[in-house]
């Protein structure tokens, strides 16, 4: 499917705040099944919009949870070591 620019805008504001599809769907008036199936095609425009918005508020929870680990909190620092292994099984 061909999305607009103004729809694109939408889906990668829509991931940022981790809006389901299937809501996404229903606001941009696209069946539910084509826009999971062009978001999993990851050369379409329209998943790498998708992947961004996701990917910048994951940025911004990552680093406010350095932020607290740094501080002292249990929570975050046990948070933040999960997130190191994560990320040194992912290189």
């Amino acid at each position: 499917m061909n999305y607009t620019e103004e729809q694109l805008e939408q889906i990668e504001k829509f991931a940022s705040i981790y809006l389901k599809i299937s809501d996404m769907a229903t606001v941009l008036d696209v069946p539910a099944e084509v826009l999971r199936w062009d978001i999993s095609q990851r050369e379409t425009e329209v998943s790498k919009r998708y992947h961004k918005g996701k990917a910048a508020s994951k940025v911004k929870l990552l680093s406010q949870e350095m932020l607290l680990a740094q501080v002292g909190s249990p929570l975050a620092v046990e948070n933040a070591h999960r997130n190191l292994m994560d990320m040194e099984d992912d290189e």
